[in-house]
């Protein structure tokens, strides 16, 4: 049963993250305080300080000599289910496409986990939901988001066309371009591999994890605690995070045309795979992985949680469908704050 006690939880946890997402669609769309250039300067701090140190403050604090292997192991079968599924689809339907598998792994099994996750199971679970939670974020920035920019790298080292050409060619969101192409024109094997390691090494949330994860290592198992002055140095803007991230979503929402960009069908089949699909999935794996109790509740509800924001930012930066990626964000707090506050007896 859901108790109005647990949906008064979640809704709690979560009116600030919308009330912060109004106020940067508010600001630009409505109120028309930010320019295009002041709205990309916004994003570019959030994207290169906030949400970084926020990243490095929760990480940092985990404890990697107890990590919950059973979650870890069921959010693998989860992907590996995902991606048996997809393939097939992609293989026998003639509207599957190696493009729409892509985006469809993001919507189901990629989620928001620190930006929303943390004061969500926080709010649900304590320190527990915490901590299951960075790990859910430290294994998709480093193992997932990694595999994810390589394999649009390697899609887009297949088509050799740019994310705009793409968009020129691709006349309806659902209908499969087919592009000419000079094979003489493709980049080489060794060209694609420099760029996709230059990716994943220089990208924000890349070091403020393998920093968090050094720094827990340490004081984990000497029982060092960081110095105040570093602390202090990290909490001035990471307390922040959560609350720019979703501002700066609410800006980004202002650059569609349409409320809902990518269409009506297209935008209940992403909120679908979103918030049933996913979650469907890591029920498969959490019980494979013989997870009972309140770890099987924190891992279904945490596959539940809003699109992660890095997809989008990949989606727009590859030209794949960033309006799907980019709206489940906006149209999610009715689905979500059902799904979080199911517990599991």
């Amino acid at each position: 049963m859901i108790g109005l006690g647990d949906v008064y939880t979640v809704v709690v946890a979560m009116a600030p993250l919308y009330f912060a997402l109004f106020l940067g669609y508010g600001s630009v769309k409505w109120w028309h305080i930010f320019t295009k250039e002041q709205c990309d300067i916004i994003n570019r701090f959030v994207c290169y300080f906030t949400l970084p140190l926020f990243t490095l403050q929760f990480t940092a604090q985990m404890d990697p000599y107890n990590l919950n292997y059973g979650f870890i192991g069921a959010d693998v079968i989860a992907k590996v289910v995902i991606v048996a599924v997809l393939a097939v689809w992609a293989k026998f339907s003639k509207n599957g496409s190696f493009r729409w598998f892509i985006t469809t792994f993001a919507l189901c099994s990629l989620n928001n986990s620190l930006a929303m996750g943390i004061p969500i199971m926080e709010a649900m679970y304590g320190k527990a939901g915490t901590d299951l939670v960075v790990q859910s974020s430290t294994v998709q920035t480093l193992l997932w988001l990694k595999i994810l920019i390589l394999v649009l790298e390697v899609h887009r080292f297949k088509t050799s066309v740019s994310p705009n050409e793409l968009e020129k060619h691709e006349s309806d969101i659902e209908e499969n371009a087919v592009v000419s192409i000079d094979s003489s024109s493709k980049p080489s094997l060794r060209e694609l591999m420099k760029v996709v390691l230059l990716k994943l090494v220089v990208h924000p949330t890349t070091y403020p994890c393998v920093l968090g994860i050094a720094w827990a290592l340490i004081s984990k198992r000497w029982n060092v605690k960081m110095p105040s002055i570093v602390e202090g140095c990290i909490l001035v803007l990471s307390t922040a995070g959560t609350g720019t991230s979703m501002f700066s979503l609410g800006i980004f929402m202002t650059t569609q045309e349409k409320t809902v960009a990518c269409g009506v069908k297209l935008t209940l089949l992403g909120l679908i795979l979103r918030f049933a699909a996913g979650p469907a999935a890591m029920t498969i794996g959490a019980f494979a992985m013989g997870l009972h109790g309140t770890v099987l509740c924190m891992t279904i509800v945490q596959a539940a949680l809003p699109q992660a924001i890095a997809s989008f930012v990949y989606a727009k930066d590859y030209g794949l469908h960033p309006a799907c990626d980019n709206r489940h964000n906006s149209l999610a707090p009715s689905a979500d704050s059902i799904l979080c506050s199911c517990r599991v007896p």
